[in-house]
């Protein structure tokens, strides 16, 4: 009996310990943390829909473009109208804003640059059907000039020509920088640049000397 209660003792003891060691967590190393989904810090604008604009069309049905620039905006060679045309975001509108800069068949020579904004629903979208759902919001009429988007900016640019400067020679030039604000373009920057007037629209001609004639073979020297 004295060995039977040894031997019951044991076993109690035995599972005393076992019961004090175990965690319920494997030993061999720290448990492995399951990786948590970071949710994202923002997403990204939509990009707006590219509308295609007509934009000779769209020059000639607007009110606000003056009355001999529609005149003389003729076809070049064919029906090739001197116009170029940009799309992109200036307005953070859904719609691409579309930006048209008017040039001269001869010379192209900006004489005209405008932006174009889709109307609003309603009855601003009534309004602007004769100019494609388009409103103008921006337009530079002294030339030369010639506006383009860089960066969600608008960058105007106009070259400066002093007397006596050809076309393809201007003596500087004028870059207006513009951003959407409050429903309208805002100036943000105005840089100028003066060029060199050592370049000129002749260049010096090379001083050629007169050869000297050949002498025959056999003929004596002078």
């Amino acid at each position: 009996m004295v060995c039977a209660a040894v031997v019951s003792l044991l076993l109690v003891a035995a599972l005393m310990a076992c019961t004090a060691t175990s965690t319920g967590t494997r030993d061999e190393g720290p448990a492995r943390s399951e990786p948590v989904a970071s949710s994202p810090t923002g997403a990204a604008s939509p990009t707006p829909r590219v509308k295609r604009a007509d934009a000779v069309k769209l020059l000639k049905a607007d009110p606000e473009v003056d009355a001999g620039i529609k005149r003389d905006l003729k076809p070049c060679v064919g029906d090739e109208y001197p116009v170029d045309v940009s799309y992109g975001d200036l307005t953070g509108a859904k719609v691409s804003d579309v930006v048209i800069n008017v040039l001269t068949c001869g010379d192209a020579v900006g004489v005209g640059a405008y932006v174009y904004r889709v109307a609003a629903e309603g009855k601003a979208a009534e309004k602007a059907a004769a100019t494609q759902g388009y409103v103008n919001v921006f337009r530079n009429e002294t030339p030369p000039v010639y506006a383009e988007i860089d960066r969600g900016d608008l960058v105007v640019t106009r070259q400066m020509y002093d007397k006596g400067d050809s076309v393809a020679y201007p003596s500087g030039e004028e870059v207006v920088t513009y951003r959407w604000k409050d429903d309208s373009f805002a100036e943000r920057f105005r840089q100028h640049n003066d060029y060199s007037n050592t370049v000129t629209s002749e260049p010096p001609q090379a001083l050629a000397e007169t050869p000297a004639p050949a002498r025959s073979e056999g003929a004596p020297a002078a």
